[in-house]
């Protein structure tokens, strides 16, 4: 279809991982196909993008029938309104990601979740890399129209395959509903250039104060990595983190051993949060003995190794502080020190190189830091 619609364009199809026939089929009409693992619909359009000569899109899922010539062809972002209905579930995903558009964006939209969109060169710069899973058209919207571009949504008779108001239909909304209300939240690019969103302020429920500490850094970060670059720069969020954890830790304490523990314990986890799951590891390996709350990291593992979410520092540091926490009640007098010492010989080989260089190229640490990613 899409060959025949636009004969000079190049086509690339971004298999997610499926069992089909999809990229076989693709690959005999022409296409560029991109075999991925299924990391989620946001993840494979930002691989395609990448993937993408320079100019404009046409985004298209892949079960959609209809001619899409008059989508493109005008600047800003244009969104396919279709004219025939079919399936669908009662709208809340759809009222709850209008919502949200309105909110953020102040932009009063039909089909927020449509797939089938034109992007000119500006748009595209805009808003990729995308959001993740079923948040990334909701939040290429925020994205377009705060950014100044125009977002216009055109009828179109399209078909599609939509979904039933069946057990399969309900599961696909419910996670659509959780991709697009992370998606429109903080969100951070990984080292791999995917933007995840950032959930470790659900650490708040059991840390709120160091959780808040870093979401701050989360939200208000520079360029600056390291406690030399952050006290150069002085007025930082670095500079609020490398403070405001130890006062906290010292007023909640009232012990300057237990503050430098709490601290310590916050910066190497968070120096140590810079690959899926690498943090949640080490945290849930040391929260047993030190009877530090897991029910949260466990929740959060999988999204975190799957790289569908990311900690951030709000969530390296107030697991770290939990960790800390915990370690003042079981480590008193010479073993407190000690603990303060090999955590402190760990920050001072932080700054001087990566914690995260050195597991790589120690292969046993390697192997178990590798557990669990896709």
């Amino acid at each position: 279809m899409l060959r025949e619609q636009f004969p000079d364009a190049e086509v690339i199809v971004a298999d997610d991982g499926s069992c089909d026939a999809t990229a076989a089929r693709a690959e005999e009409a022409g296409a560029t196909v991109l075999r991925l693992p299924r990391r989620g619909k946001g993840q494979a359009l930002s691989a395609a993008e990448r993937a993408a000569p320079p100019g404009s899109l046409l985004l298209v899922d892949a079960e959609v029938r209809g001619d899409l010539t008059t989508l493109p062809g005008r600047p800003g972002l244009r969104i396919a309104r279709f004219t025939r209905r079919a399936g669908g579930g009662f709208g809340i995903a759809k009222g709850a990601a209008r919502a949200l558009i309105a909110l953020r964006a102040g932009l009063d939209t039909r089909e927020p979740l449509s797939g089938q969109r034109a992007l000119d060169a500006r748009t595209r710069s805009a808003v990729f890399p995308l959001a993740p899973g079923f948040g990334a058209e909701t939040r290429m919207t925020i994205d377009a129209a705060r950014a100044g571009i125009d977002v216009e949504e055109v009828d179109v008779d399209l078909g599609h395959r939509a979904t039933g108001r069946d057990l399969r239909g309900f599961v696909h909304r419910g996670r659509q509903l959780t991709h697009l209300l992370l998606a429109t939240g903080p969100l951070r690019v990984n080292y791999r250039g995917t933007r995840l969103p950032l959930v470790g302020w659900a650490i708040a429920v059991h840390e709120p104060v160091v959780a808040a500490i870093g979401l701050a850094d989360d939200l208000r970060s520079g360029p600056e990595r390291g406690f030399r670059a952050h006290l150069q720069a002085r007025r930082t969020t670095g500079v609020l983190k490398l403070a405001g954890i130890p006062l906290y830790a010292l007023a909640r304490t009232r012990s300057v051993s237990a503050a430098l523990l709490v601290a310590l314990s916050a910066n190497t986890l968070n120096q140590l949060d810079t690959r899926p799951g690498r943090a949640l590891k080490v945290y849930l390996a040391c929260a047993i003995p030190l009877r530090a709350p897991v029910r949260i990291a466990v929740l959060l593992a999988p999204y975190d190794l799957r790289e569908m979410a990311m900690l951030g520092d709000a969530g390296s540091n107030a697991l770290g502080a939990l960790l800390g926490l915990g370690s003042v009640n079981r480590f008193t007098g010479r073993g407190r020190w000690l603990a303060i010492g090999a955590l402190a010989g760990l920050t001072a080989l932080g700054e001087r190189t990566s914690l995260g260089a050195i597991i790589e190229r120690t292969p046993l640490l390697r192997r178990v830091d590798d557990w669990g990613r896709l």
